[in-house]
């Protein structure tokens, strides 16, 4: 009874480890394409693998190492294990992979529109299927980014508008921001293609049949090198990653540039309506300085101009004269000071050299050929 107390917490702490171990929903493709579905505990996947428990965490967001003769995958959701037999994929129950799983993995994997005339290896066309479909998903979201942010700033760069359109401007800020992730998640796939391809001891493991498969230690001793054609695939989809993140780039650069066009416009806008408004309050100020001649008439005192029926017009033309003269005045103030001034006119192309003994020479050519003179030289010392 002593014993058996002693070992029963043991075996219940592991039906209960075993019972929430995490289970991979599990897609096979071999060599044929054939696919088969299955679900598989954590322990019992990694233990049929030859893997640790650390190799299928996954920890990384964008990645490619190699373990125990496997190569381990992550590209965000997409989670695979190649081995030289055959490709796992881990999760497959995602709708961003469904079509690509269905309709066009188990083609690349058996083969099918190969450009070398020899047969690569199953860990290449592995490879191949899972960098073109990251790739292929990152330029899917730059093609669907640039007609929305080009459609965004024609409508806003347009010189006539007087305001920009606020929800412009949040299409702008959303696209701007999906832009930024998209370069992040580009800098983070290429950063990844370049470690690989700076160690070589890394682009050899890769190559998973070079050792264990005889007809490819056969293909090697021949002369094909098989880790130089995956050095070769790795850096073609590290050129394909580099043009995705120039373009990129570009729509940035046009972003910001659209931004000042925008700015200035409004500030052109802006100084309009500010000179407008004071042109406008000097020409209030203008009535109501010579509008104090009525108001001085309208003070009902005698005097012997009101007899006169002459006198109203008089008045009155002289407060609207001089009112049209002081805003005139006002406005010639104002565009003089306002409108930058003319640059100074140049006659003549002033040449200045400085000997070694260090006289200045200025030599000038003016009207001085009209007296004969074709040349004066100033020297001073």
């Amino acid at each position: 009874a002593g014993k058996f107390y002693q070992h029963a917490p043991t075996e219940t702490s592991q039906a209960t480890l075993a019972s929430v171990s995490p289970v991979f929903a599990v897609m096979k493709f071999d060599k044929e394409g054939n696919t088969t579905y299955f679900d598989k505990k954590k322990t019992e996947l990694y233990q049929e693998l030859g893997l640790q428990a650390r190799d299928l965490r996954f920890q990384h967001v964008v990645s490619i190492a190699t373990r125990n003769n496997r190569i381990i995958v992550r590209m965000e959701f997409l989670k695979a294990v190649i081995t030289p037999e055959f490709l796992l994929i881990l999760d497959y129950r995602n709708a961003s992979l469904e079509h690509w799983l269905l309709n066009e993995l188990a083609s690349q994997l058996a083969g099918e529109g190969q450009l070398v005339t020899y047969s690569l290896p199953f860990e290449f066309r592995a490879i191949e299927a899972i960098l073109q479909y990251w790739i292929s998903k990152l330029q899917g979201r730059l093609n669907t980014l640039q007609p929305q942010i080009l459609e965004t700033l024609e409508a806003l760069v347009d010189p006539k508008l007087l305001s920009v359109d606020r929800s412009k401007l949040h299409i702008l800020l959303q696209n701007g921001k999906s832009l930024s992730e998209l370069e992040t998640d580009v800098k983070v796939f290429k950063e990844m293609i370049l470690e690989i391809l700076d160690e070589e001891e890394v682009i050899e493991e890769l190559c998973l049949s070079k050792w264990t498969d005889p007809r490819v230690f056969e293909e090697s001793m021949s002369g094909i090198d098989h880790a130089e054609e995956m050095e070769l695939l790795l850096e073609n989809y590290y050129r394909q990653a580099e043009d995705l993140l120039n373009e990129a780039r570009e729509l940035r650069v046009l972003i910001d540039d659209s931004e000042s066009i925008i700015f200035i416009n409004l500030d052109s806008h802006r100084n309009v309506m500010m000179r407008l408004n004071l042109q406008l309050t000097m020409g209030t100020f203008s009535v109501s300085l010579f509008g104090l001649i009525g108001v001085a008439f309208g003070m009902n005192l005698e005097s012997s101009l009101e007899e006169d029926p002459k006198i109203f017009w008089l008045v009155t033309g002289i407060m609207f004269l001089g009112s049209g003269l002081i805003w005139r005045r006002l406005l010639s103030f104002l565009g003089r000071h306002l409108d930058p001034p003319l640059p100074p006119h140049v006659p003549a192309v002033l040449k200045k050299t400085q000997p070694a003994a260090g006289r200045v020479e200025i030599k000038t050519n003016l009207k001085g050929e009209t007296f004969g003179l074709s040349r004066s030289t100033l020297t001073n010392q």
